[in-house]
């Protein structure tokens, strides 16, 4: 605005001083101050709101996977059915994330936040009434889509905490740190909730963390940035058939191994109508010159580079959310009896993400993954010398060494590439939260999907080798039928019968044996996944200074010729 009245100056004869006055106008503005550093009181109390609002968003998303034997009594289900809650909830959740950047940024922070916590609050009071399985599925697809504003809520509070030259490093490290406490949480106070009050208890604490997260955000707003007019018309479009995609896979993923890949002829279907969805929504962003996201920077080397790294990181972090649990399960262990274990998890969370925090800074991430990778790789060796006799505190030094290893990969990963998307504009931060937000919630459901499903079948094999061996003309076989028999040898009068019920005892130890094997086969592949990556990071680093090296000679030598 400025601008016009000097020119207007500059044509006036009457007034030959004024382009002189006006020069300070048509000077570069003065940019604006930093923001002052906020008060540590202040700052102290985001970062509580941040913790209690990823602990309540990660208290509703584990609720289900932790506890589900606990919750198919009350609601008349069978294990194959409570996947269904699952399925549920993380089909919207897949994908509704990327929709609310863009309602945050057009409609405002404070009102996003208020209303996004408001109606989790409203879903979460809801879960105390329901009795049935068909209510409780149509509850947890709305806490899906309730809960997805929250993780970003946590992100945001923490960041908010933290002055800019932190927020890449400490900042980013605590906030997936409290990230990546909500699972072990979840399944220490479970327990415990439930001995108080049943299913309804666990209901209950969700609905007091949602009431409590309401409160801190009230207190606690948010610095809001200004209102842009992002929304278009083809942005709705897009996200529908996005959504209807990533929500596809995500029940295919929750789903398929329960009810087996090539069994059930409705997992095909999905399979197609996510393709057809996810098809239709790329052709959409290829042909606009604003797309909602730009694929063809998301193809870029670089990008699937760093895509999969995470979704690399995700599978091996299958070992502790997925493998080590249910292999405490086929031993007949329970969530009560595994306390001890998910108390020390959470203190290697929360000790790894710690020393991210202080050592994170520009150019230390390889040295990070690198540390990340072996603390991964021996962990996961370590488990894959597991027995039927193998208790929880066998595992309390490997189980910690992945905990720590993965709140040290995180951070870092996400830091370089929200870098690199910033270097190429801020209409490129969506994108890459799209690869983050995919590998993270799509990458993990795959990782249990693909590793239990490795598990079925090499549980499959190892009791097929198991069972050759096991013929009643081996004396040591028979002798151990006679031996698991012998229980019922005071109910049990006719031989026969007797001899049967030992061959099915028999049987079962076979089946356990097997199990065993199976999830070593596991640990060891997840073990032999991060050697090779942290292989391959070695050798991406050691090109990388040979290379340096060969421009700094030839540098040189153009310099002396």
């Amino acid at each position: 605005m400025s601008s016009v009245p000097a020119t207007e100056a500059r044509g006036t004869e009457d007034e030959p001083q004024e382009p002189v006055e006006e020069q300070p106008v048509e000077a570069a503005p003065v940019p604006p101050p930093a923001p002052a550093p906020m008060a540590p009181p202040r700052a102290a109390a985001y970062m509580a709101a941040s913790t209690l609002l990823a602990m309540t968003q990660g208290f509703g998303l584990n609720l289900v996977a932790a506890n589900i034997p606990q919750l198919q009594g009350p609601l008349g289900a069978t294990s194959t059915e409570a996947v269904w809650l699952i399925a549920a909830y993380m089909a919207p959740n897949a994908s509704l994330s990327l929709a609310l950047i863009k309602i945050r940024n057009q409609y405002g922070l404070r009102p996003f936040a208020e209303l996004g916590i408001a109606v989790f609050l409203v879903v979460s009071v809801l879960h105390i009434f329901i009795t049935d399985l068909q209510s409780a599925i149509v509850l947890r697809f709305f806490a899906g889509i309730a809960a997805a504003p929250l993780s970003s809520l946590g992100f945001l509070y923490m960041l908010e905490a933290f002055s800019p030259a932190r927020k890449l490093t400490v900042g980013i490290s605590l906030a997936l740190t409290n990230i990546g406490l909500a699972a072990p949480l979840t399944r220490l106070i479970s327990p415990a909730l439930i001995d108080l009050g049943g299913v309804r208890a666990l209901l209950q604490f969700e609905v007091a963390l949602a009431m409590l997260s309401f409160a801190a955000i009230y207190l606690l707003p948010l610095t809001a940035p200004p209102r842009v007019k992002v929304i278009e018309k083809l942005d709705i479009v897009s996200y529908l058939f996005i959504a209807f995609g990533f929500g596809a896979g995500a029940v295919v993923l929750v789903t398929g191994r329960t009810y087996w890949w090539l069994e059930a002829q409705w997992i095909g279907e999905l399979l197609v109508v996510m393709v057809v969805a996810l098809t239709i929504a790329a052709v959409i962003e290829l042909n606009r010159k604003t797309p909602l996201i730009d694929l063809r920077w998301l193809f870029s080397r670089e990008i699937l580079h760093f895509a999969g790294v995470l979704i690399l990181f995700r599978l091996m972090l299958a070992e502790q959310t997925a493998v080590a649990g249910n292999f405490f399960q086929i031993t007949g262990l329970l969530n009560d009896q595994l306390i001890g274990l998910y108390g020390v998890t959470a203190l290697a969370t929360i000790a790894g993400g710690l020393v991210c925090a202080a050592v994170l800074k520009p150019g230390r991430e390889p040295g990070l993954h690198m540390v990340a990778l072996m603390l991964i790789g021996v962990g996961a060796y370590l488990d894959s010398h597991a027995t039927n006799l193998t208790r929880p505190e066998q595992m309390y030094w490997s189980q910690a060494m992945i905990a720590a290893g993965g709140s040290l990969f995180l951070p870092p990963a996400i830091a370089s590439g929200f870098t690199l998307a910033l270097r190429k504009g801020p209409q490129y931060i969506l994108s890459f939260i799209v690869v983050f937000l995919v590998t993270q919630s799509l990458g993990g459901l795959a990782g249990s999907a693909l590793f239990g499903s490795f598990i079925t079948l090499r549980e499959k094999f190892h009791s097929n080798i198991l069972a050759e061996a096991m013929t009643l003309a081996d004396p040591l076989v028979a002798a151990r039928v006679s031996q698991l028999s012998a229980a019922y040898g005071r109910t049990i009068v006719d031989s026969a019968v007797l001899k049967a019920e030992g061959v099915a005892l028999l049987s079962q130890q076979v089946t356990r044996e097997a199990n065993v094997l199976a999830h070593n086969d596991a640990f060891f592949v997840i073990a032999l996944l991060a050697v090779g990556a942290a292989a391959a990071l070695a050798i991406h680093l050691l090109t990388v200074r040979i290379r340096e090296a060969i421009a700094r000679d030839r540098e040189q030598a153009a310099v002396e010729g």
